[in-house]
């Protein structure tokens, strides 16, 4: 978060944090010291809220409409693309 402040100290500072806000900050307001709320500018928050199309769902459309072998492509390749090792070693 770019910046935090408490309830009583939102009440305060609105229209810093509306200008904080406005310049693309994150303002995280807290209760008791926990997070409650985040405020956020209103382009950012019409960009969480759109409805795009999950990955899968993409790839899904794109599968139905082209066949991997005529653009070149197994299809396997994403799985052939994945490690499937163990991974390296971690010392705790």
């Amino acid at each position: 978060m770019s910046h935090r402040y408490s309830i009583a100290e939102a009440r305060t500072n609105l229209p810093t944090i509306v200008d904080q806000a406005e310049a693309g900050l994150t303002v995280e307001l807290t209760r008791r010291g926990k997070p409650v709320a985040v405020v956020v500018s209103l382009r950012e928050f019409e960009r969480s809220r759109t409805d795009r199309a999950r990955f899968g769902e993409v790839y899904g459309n794109f599968l139905k409409k082209h066949v991997l072998e005529d653009i070149g492509l197994e299809p396997d390749f994403l799985t052939s693309l994945r490690d499937k090792n163990q991974g390296r070693k971690v010392s705790l």
